[in-house]
């Protein structure tokens, strides 16, 4: 299957790509679109993510659920919104802990592709979303093909940082080799749990120490 996203991936991925379960996800998808639902984000941006953050360049994987379901918010980018577009609550506490951790200011923008930019993949669990409905297409990916993005990663590079911010993501550590790698784990910064450890969790400054540890450049996460 000939699937539009960056060279790199698309010769690592190779093999998912030919398993039956990812044409099931491309027929589920054309369908979706032939009885007229709204899918997000559109179909030239459900690998934009990949096209940002080079597989040979990944320095840090923040995993989330699905792209945003309400109209204009949905990005290619987990927990990103496009500029000019209000900041959904739960990017108002990662920027609240940003500013609380590294004494960043709160950013005007939403538009997480600075971060990308600098080898960090903005993943979400499930690629594509109905609008209006969160997590529908949920059993359609199961989140197989982000499982498989996570042991390539692990099997194939070392001292990347993989960031587990909701419960769901939190038990993707069994996919990673803990002995090349670092996992963070904290609640998720939904308004409902990020008071339960996603706040104060420092993620933010913990990622740059380990990346200078490694004597890799730290991310600069300065928005404007």
């Amino acid at each position: 299957m000939d699937v539009q996203i960056e060279d790199s991936w698309k010769n690592i991925l190779a093999d998912e790509f030919s398993l039956p379960y990812f044409t099931q996800i491309k027929d589920f998808l054309l369908k979706e679109k032939s009885l007229w639902y709204t899918i997000y984000p559109s179909g030239s941006n459900i690998f934009a993510a990949f096209n940002e953050t080079l597989f040979d360049d990944v320095k840090v994987v923040v995993l989330g659920q699905d792209p945003y379901h309400g109209s204009w918010q949905a990005h290619w980018l987990s927990f990103s919104v496009l500029d000019g577009i209000k900041q959904p609550p739960s990017l108002k506490n990662i920027f609240k802990e940003l500013h609380d951790d590294c004494n960043i200011p709160i950013p005007r923008s939403g538009n997480l592709l600075p971060w990308a930019q600098q080898w960090v993949l903005l993943l979400n669990s499930f690629l594509t979303v109905r609008a209006g409905e969160p997590a529908s297409h949920q059993k359609i990916w199961r989140e197989r093909f982000t499982d498989a993005v996570i042991r390539l990663l692990s099997a194939n590079k070392e001292g990347v940082i993989f960031v587990f911010w909701w419960a769901f993501a939190k038990g993707k550590e069994h996919l990673v080799d803990t002995s090349r790698h670092f996992v963070l784990k904290a609640a998720h910064p939904s308004p409902f749990s990020a008071h339960k450890g996603f706040l104060w969790c420092k993620h933010f400054s913990k990622i740059n120490k380990l990346l200078e540890k490694q004597e890799k450049k730290p991310i600069d996460r300065s928005l404007g």
